[in-house]
């Protein structure tokens, strides 16, 4: 190898190096980038306990975005907060009431319940829309579903919307099932791959321009980026996203084990390991078990008080898929009353649990899925911001 080769290859190497070690930069934490654009404005917050500007970069400290823009005299006239509340401490589902932040005082207006989509009175008097949640990049993540609802409300009303975008944790891949529009919910409602591979922002994106809003109304929109972040950046949540999501291993294991919301089974709820074990009653005696109990994430998990037989995957490899082979075995090894009533506005489709019930393999249920995959990849790559 001659000498400019290995100067090459030592440049190349440097390079590399030093792009990893540059720390993503939130775009909350952006201020020079939005601050002119919320002055002299009465502004409106969507956020939740993940919506804060860091102050290092280890991103172990940090002030609310709320607290932080009042500082600076922004005008913040309301919260809107999605499921799991502003200060995120509700269980998946809870109802969430309307109230008033006691930091702040501001009024809080709940956008989970009843009141998913902000009334008309609700937006009166604001100028311009802020949203700033930090989502986790699966279709039946129910952030999305408010952010949808946030973009249409304020594309009707004529209030522009800034979203400062988030990393997304499992953006480094496209997988799943697709998302059949007849079983269109909150917890699904785009014509979506389970795990879509594009941050918050990428998705108000797509939302807007492929005209999903209703009576294709298209918002005002402004994204403020990410700095030093691509779809394969190592990312690490400072916290956690909502209550049954505790670290860096359940958001990875999520997706695939997400299904089990509409089943039988227990998927960890109850302890602190949700979405990073599995387990019922009735499974075949193992040496690995678990009894849920109740906890400020779940109220009440399933099979609470009972010793459950499971599968531990707290030592599982890093996925950059959706694995079916868990809910497979977990379907073996239940006799019978498998499928709860949600199981398919989770899978997005009534195909999986035919195939399911067919005892097609694995495999098999994975391959189908990817003519839809490519198609949607096609739609995806006109939003990215980012490689």
């Amino acid at each position: 190898m001659n000498c400019f080769s290995i100067w090459t290859l030592v440049f190349s190497f440097c390079y590399l190096t030093s792009c990893q070690a540059q720390p993503i930069v939130v775009g909350a934490n952006a201020t020079e980038n939005y601050r002119k654009l919320l002055q002299k404005k009465k502004i409106g917050i969507v956020a939740n306990q993940t919506s804060v500007i860091f102050k290092d970069k280890a991103q172990t400290k940090y002030t609310h975005l709320v607290d932080s823009l009042l500082q600076m005299g922004i005008h913040i006239q309301k919260v809107f907060s999605p499921e799991h509340g502003f200060r995120g401490k509700a269980d998946a589902a809870e109802h969430v009431a309307n109230g008033i932040d006691t930091k702040t005082g501001l009024p809080i207006i709940s956008l989970y319940g009843k009141n998913k989509k902000p009334k008309k009175e609700q937006l009166q008097n604001l100028d311009l829309m802020v949203f700033d949640i930090q989502d986790v990049g699966v279709r039946f993540y129910t952030y999305i579903s408010t952010l949808h609802y946030i973009l249409e409300a304020c594309a009707e009303n004529n209030i522009p919307v800034l979203v400062l975008d988030r990393p997304n944790p499992n953006g480094h891949y496209v997988d799943g099932p697709s998302l059949d529009l007849k079983h269109k919910s909150f917890v699904g409602m785009h014509a979506v791959p389970l795990v879509y591979g594009m941050t918050i922002g990428e998705y108000a994106q797509m939302i807007n321009g492929e005209q999903w809003l209703k009576n294709k109304v298209k918002c005002d929109l402004t994204v403020i980026p990410l700095k030093n972040y691509t779809h394969q950046s190592n990312y690490h949540l400072p916290i956690r996203p909502s209550p049954n999501l505790p670290n860096d291993k359940s958001i990875n294991l999520y997706p695939s084990l997400g299904f089990f919301e509409g089943t039988s089974i227990n998927a960890g709820r109850g302890t602190e390991f949700q979405f990073q074990r599995y387990g019922a009653p009735w499974f075949p005696k193992t040496e690995f078990t678990y009894t849920p109990i109740a906890n400020f994430g779940s109220k009440y998990p399933k099979h609470q008080n009972k010793l459950c037989y499971g599968v531990n995957l707290e030592k599982e490899n890093h996925l950059s898929k959706v694995s079916i082979q868990w809910l497979k075995d977990a379907y073996e090894k239940t006799p019978k009353d498998f499928f709860g009533k949600t199981f398919t506005i989770h899978a997005g489709n009534e195909k999986l649990q035919k195939q399911l019930e067919a005892n097609i393999s694995a495999q098999e249920i994975e391959n189908s899925w990817q003519d839809d995959i490519t198609e949607f990849k096609k739609i995806r790559k006109k939003y990215l911001l980012y490689e």
